[in-house]
């Protein structure tokens, strides 16, 4: 779905887009106003026309309610190679999550370009530690992820948001006394074990890129 965007409304969209999947919820209206250097009520009125024009979904009297719409595709979601680079993630010890706005371009790194469209539910994390290293993921590496809304497979290699502020990338397994275990691929670290509901799954990995 295209239509007719402002930079500011393109702003947000992008800003709101890199935070759900970062954070696992939507920036606050103060949030954007921050990031636009503008007030509250000139971020309201973007708001209201983006859902207007059917970019945007909320619900009322809610803070964290922003939701792109499904069928839209941003301006930097439009060609098979470049995916949102939205942040860094912990191959060691859990890190405080960590946003950024910038882009990887699978065409600068491989050629001929790779064949596929990736839509706005991709994204990449660059990888941080070697707790993975067994599974031939390095530190430094960038790891291809698809965002999931229902819990992950057993033995899937997960993005996992630990406490809201803690992001790592483990392999994912159901621990028998009814919490999750996040397992490292290395021998030098150990299992990661929590309550289920202090872990948010953000994405599973289905590539790894790595450029030499």
């Amino acid at each position: 779905m295209a239509m007719n965007l402002t930079p500011k409304q393109l702003h947000i969209l992008q800003r709101i887009r890199e935070t759900r999947l970062t954070r696992g919820y939507s920036p606050t209206m103060q949030e954007l106003a921050d990031e636009l250097d503008v007030s509250k009520v000139t971020v309201f009125e973007h708001i209201d026309a983006l859902v207007r024009k059917g970019a945007l979904t909320r619900q009322k009297n809610k803070a964290r309610s922003l939701e792109i719409s499904p069928d839209l595709e941003l301006p930097d979601e439009q060609t098979n190679t470049r995916l949102p680079l939205v942040g860094s993630i912990a191959a060691g010890s859990p890190i405080e999550a960590i946003e950024t706005r910038e882009h990887l371009d699978l065409e600068t790194i491989f050629a001929p370009s790779g064949k596929g469209s990736v839509g706005g539910t991709t994204f990449v994390l660059k990888v941080r530690g070697d707790s993975m290293i067994d599974a031939h993921v390095a530190d430094g590496d960038f790891v291809v992820c698809r965002k999931i809304d229902g819990p992950p497979k057993q033995g899937d290699m997960v993005v996992a948001l630990v406490d809201r502020d803690e992001a790592t990338l483990k392999f994912y397994f159901k621990d028998r006394r009814g919490g999750v275990r996040l397992e490292p691929a290395n021998e030098k670290y150990e299992p990661l074990i929590v309550e289920a509901d202090r872990v948010r799954f953000q994405g599973v990995c289905i590539g790894v890129v790595r450029a030499y």
